[in-house]
């Protein structure tokens, strides 16, 4: 789970955790974390996921992580979308009018790059990383983002004694494990996806979980 593993994967067109389409989650369940328009969305390990354009077509800024150079570049050309880039220490980062994409390692974030952001969507995340990972991911995560920020998060749940990941299975005990600490956890949706999915049923699946969460921190004040 190195950044060169990803980065060949994205090298190798093995990237069958890329959705062509915009999530059917993301659509359904945004309006539910009631975010004013033109607030700041971060995107963890967004490869060139088209979930971002239409957060951006929402009126909302994204703001976004990914350690593979091809993913970004290839994010822009095919949406047709010019940037501007600009390089530091930590990142590449590529800029168009509403969507920044910070190309680089995930861990080297810092409070001050997120200091605006009031949502996160995770859908191909946490769900990336192997169990040994997960509890380092959820502490930055914690660690570097606002008082005043909701999470979005997909999940997958499957046996992971059928299947080696990525995508790994994440179960509801896990995501609780994890984040409990820090954030109120809602279940918006949990639903057997398996059907839909036959590439994972050709691998002995018999069960494929697809949940979505809503976690909001606990000092978050509503309005």
């Amino acid at each position: 789970m190195e950044l060169e593993f990803w980065e060949q994967r994205w090298q190798e067109n093995q990237i069958g955790f890329h959705l062509p389409d915009v999530n059917p989650y993301l659509i359904r369940h945004w309006a539910n974390l009631n975010l004013i328009p033109g607030s700041q969305v971060f995107v963890p390990l967004c490869g060139k996921s088209r979930d971002m354009i239409w957060l951006a077509s929402q009126s909302y800024k994204v703001v976004a992580i990914e350690c593979s150079r091809l993913a970004v570049e290839a994010f822009f050309e095919e949406n047709r979308l010019s940037f501007n880039l600009q390089k530091d220490q930590r990142f590449n980062r590529y800029q168009s009018e509403n969507i920044t994409i910070l190309q680089g390692d995930y861990f080297d974030l810092v409070s001050e790059d997120l200091l605006n952001i009031s949502a996160i969507y995770d859908r191909a995340s946490l769900v990336a990383l192997p169990e040994a990972m997960r509890q380092e991911y959820a502490d930055k995560l914690i660690s570097i983002t606002p008082e005043q920020v909701s999470v979005m998060l997909v999940t997958l749940e499957y046996d992971q004694a059928m299947m080696s990941g990525p995508p790994f299975s994440v179960t509801e005990s896990v995501v609780r494990k994890l984040y409990t600490s820090a954030f109120e956890i809602e279940k918006f949706q949990q639903l057997d996806i398996l059907n839909e999915q036959p590439r994972f049923r050709e691998r002995g699946l018999d069960y494929m979980i697809e949940s979505v969460f809503h976690l909001k921190k606990h000092n978050q004040v509503s309005y």
